[in-house]
């Protein structure tokens, strides 16, 4: 058994893990997993009982959750300098979790046509779309990356997030967002990743038209 397995889908958050993996430039082994039966069938759920994508395996010990994802490989590959120093701890997972806990439920929320009424702000936890989003904003607009100068693995996650985000009108365009969004889509490792899902989501498409 390969000693880093990653079970994705091109067009899933398995982009994002996709991503920090050739960040990582550990070599792994890709299992594709698609949508319906086999995702939810017991031979993934085995991997995953949530039946979703991504997941890794390494060294025998499962990984799942995107945001968990980038913070285990940042550790594991010491040597791909994507963990944290000691006084960029702070920022790195006061932003990470924030990415994956207010922004992403903002975000959701907000796709879905819902907002939590004046009055009910306090039981969700990001109060309201425009002020998670804000935040961030405001947290990027004076500093090139997360932790300030240094790329590290919070930039995968809260990068993916911006990305995507801009990419297809889930967040509002500004100056802060677009210039952070324009570094990392220069990285190569992000390149990479981009080359081989749209490779991928190419040839399913293609045998889906065939079909």
């Amino acid at each position: 058994m390969a000693e880093l397995i990653f079970y994705t889908n091109p067009m899933s958050r398995g982009q994002i893990a996709r991503w920090m993996l050739e960040e990582t430039g550990a070599p792994y082994e890709q299992r594709l997993v698609e949508y319906g039966d086999a995702m939810k069938g017991p031979e993934y759920r085995a991997v995953n009982p949530m039946g979703k994508v991504p997941a890794i395996v390494h060294e025998g010990r499962t990984v799942t959750e995107c945001a968990a994802i980038c913070a285990y490989l940042a550790e594991a590959f010491p040597e791909a300098e994507l963990a944290p120093a000691a006084d960029e701890r702070a920022d790195y997972y006061r932003w990470l979790f924030f990415a994956a806990g207010p922004l992403e439920q903002a975000i959701t929320n907000r796709s879905m046509g819902w907002e939590a009424p004046a009055d009910k702000q306090r039981m969700v936890g990001y109060g309201q779309f425009e002020l998670a989003v804000g935040v961030l904003a405001d947290w990027l607009a004076d500093r090139d990356y997360v932790c300030g100068t240094r790329f590290t693995a919070a930039d995968v996650y809260v990068g993916a997030q911006v990305d995507w985000g801009l990419s297809f009108g889930s967040l509002p365009a500004n100056p802060a967002f677009e210039a952070y969004a324009g570094r990392l889509r220069e990285r190569a490792a992000y390149s990479r990743a981009k080359a081989i899902d749209n490779e991928l989501i190419a040839a399913a498409q293609a045998a889906n038209a065939d079909a």
